[in-house]
């Protein structure tokens, strides 16, 4: 279901982009701002361990360095049938995790100092699997494109608002001679194209949970870990979150009330542990 979900999100997000893109910029201009965007979000995926490890300051572990996070990846890896991915720690208080790399083979999981001491080894292995769950559904190459198809709408647009500036772009029968229907393009078309970006990594994050339990092999110590983590990280808030990575992390790092939820990479913890506990009862989400 998850899946369907985010085909379907995917495909309005590319329905937008041709929307826009005939209204904006015409044909050429879709395809100036796709290919840019696609550039710059490819060049970001192809590099993003390298880029978010040394962002947040992640030092690679060994076994001797972490045995009890390393014994956990490396039993779950063998569940999945997955390679082992590389073992990152970050010296953070703030109880928090994420994984990266751009294919199961060339990936790494992350983890704060603050995690480790605050969760049983059980809700590590729920948290570690969620992460697993992400490289194994190859979730970061799916954010990419979604970021870059949202990222070309939002090209479109400020190509857009620039010709309106000076004058040029295409001429008003060729936007079909409605000023206003542009104006209202500028601005709806890119929030649109944020929400649904944005509606994309929360489906993702409702299949890595799901993906994770079964990995795991129980669903409840992922639901546990959430819970710790959640009123963990509004003791402890991170200082420094990216909000270019925050989706990455496995709760978001960033502060904000109910009325941002539409904006928030993360489903509602409370939705994820509903989900979490009924599959004990053996539904799938």
């Amino acid at each position: 279901m998850n899946y369907f979900k985010t085909t379907m999100l995917l495909a309005v997000l590319t329905a937008i982009l041709i929307f826009a893109g005939d209204a904006l910029g015409g044909r050429s201009g879709a395809i100036t701002a796709l290919v840019f965007a696609g550039v710059m979000n490819f060049a970001t995926y192809w590099f993003s361990d390298k880029i978010v490890l040394k962002m947040y300051g992640a030092k690679q572990a060994s076994e001797q360095d972490a045995p009890q996070l390393y014994a956990v990846v490396r039993d779950l890896t063998m569940k999945a049938n997955m390679p082992m991915p590389k073992v990152y720690t970050m010296d953070n208080d703030t109880p928090n995790a994420f994984a990266t790399g751009r294919n199961p083979n060339h990936a790494a999981v992350a983890v704060t100092t603050g995690i480790m001491r605050i969760l049983t080894k059980e809700e590590l292995s729920g948290v570690m699997a969620h992460e697993l769950a992400h490289i194994k559904n190859r979730d970061i190459l799916i954010g990419t494109i979604a970021a870059t198809i949202a990222g070309a709408i939002s090209y479109l647009a400020h190509m857009a608002q620039w010709a309106a500036m000076f004058g040029g772009g295409r001429n008003d029968d060729e936007r079909g001679g409605n000023p206003i229907g542009l104006i209202a393009m500028m601005i709806i078309a890119p929030l649109a194209a944020m929400l649904i970006q944005m509606a994309v990594s929360r489906s993702r994050e409702y299949g890595a949970d799901a993906g994770g339990a079964n990995i795991c092999g129980n669903p409840l110590y992922l639901a546990d870990a959430l819970r710790k983590l959640e009123m963990a990280n509004k003791r402890i808030p991170m200082t420094g979150a990216n909000e270019a990575t925050a989706h990455m992390f496995i709760v978001s790092p960033l502060s904000g009330g109910s009325l941002l939820r539409l904006f928030s990479t993360h489903p509602p913890i409370e939705e994820r542990v509903k989900r979490l506990e009924a599959m004990i009862g053996g539904l799938r989400y």
